[in-house]
């Protein structure tokens, strides 16, 4: 039979500072990974809304909106992706609140990543 023995683990003494060394490098890379990634992200958002616009109005089919799912990939990843097209993307909806009424709640929690205030529930504040 085989003997079961427990294994030495006087060596993993210095293994606690190590791993917590190396978990915070792989945070900071990621980190900056996302930092780079970000910009792209929005740019490519950016390039999707200008691109969807003439698409819609140049599909040969009415009434088949093939531009405008890619003009919803655009604001999201611009408004998921850069602080000044989330900005922007709120004051243009504060702005023509006629915009609100077309998209519902659950595309403009995907598109601005929280929850409206109702200006009912501003008052219980």
């Amino acid at each position: 039979m085989l003997n079961k023995t427990t294994p030495d683990t006087s060596f993993e003494t210095n293994s606690d500072s190590s791993d917590s060394f190396q978990s915070r490098s792989v945070a900071v890379a990621k980190g900056s990974a996302m930092a780079l990634f970000r910009p792209i992200l929005a740019i490519l958002g950016v390039f999707f809304i200008v691109i969807g616009v003439p698409i819609a109005f140049l599909t040969p089919i009415p009434f088949v909106p093939i531009g405008l799912p890619i003009v919803i990939l655009g604001v999201v990843l611009l408004a998921r992706n850069s602080l000044v097209g989330r900005r922007w993307m709120k004051a243009t909806i504060a702005k023509h609140p006629r915009l609100k009424k077309f998209a519902p709640n659950w595309l403009l929690k995907l598109i601005l990543g929280e929850q409206e205030v109702k200006p009912e529930d501003e008052t219980q504040l």
